[in-house]
C-alpha cells in the first residue's frame, strides 16, 4: 500500500468540476484508491463518496492506493491536486 498527503489549494476545494477530474484520473488505474479527510475514508473512484467529504480549500487529504499500479496512482492524483486539477 502506498499513501501520500496533499493540500487542496484551488478556490472551490474538491467540489463539482475538480471532483470529476479527480475521479476520472482515479479510474485510469487498476488499484483500489481511497481519499481520507480527518477520520473519514472513501473510495476515490466514487463521485458521491468524494463529494461527501466536503473538502474545501486548505484541507489536507491523504491519498491511499493498493494494487499493481499503486505508486503511479498516488503520484498522478497528488500531482493533479498540486496543479489545481489541471493536467500538467
Amino acid at each position: 500500500m502506498k499513501q501520500q498527503d496533499a493540500v487542496i489549494n484551488n478556490q472551490v476545494g474538491l467540489h463539482a468540476r475538480p471532483a470529476t477530474f479527480f475521479i476520472q484520473k482515479a479510474n485510469e488505474f487498476k488499484s483500489s484508491i481511497w481519499i481520507m479527510k480527518d477520520d473519514r475514508c472513501v473510495n476515490a473512484k466514487s463521485l458521491l463518496g468524494v463529494l461527501s467529504l466536503g473538502i474545501v480549500k486548505g484541507t489536507t487529504v491523504t491519498i491511499k492506493a493498493d494494487g499493481v499500479d499503486e505508486e503511479e496512482a498516488v503520484k498522478a492524483l497528488v500531482d493533479l491536486i498540486n496543479h489545481d486539477f489541471t493536467e500538467s
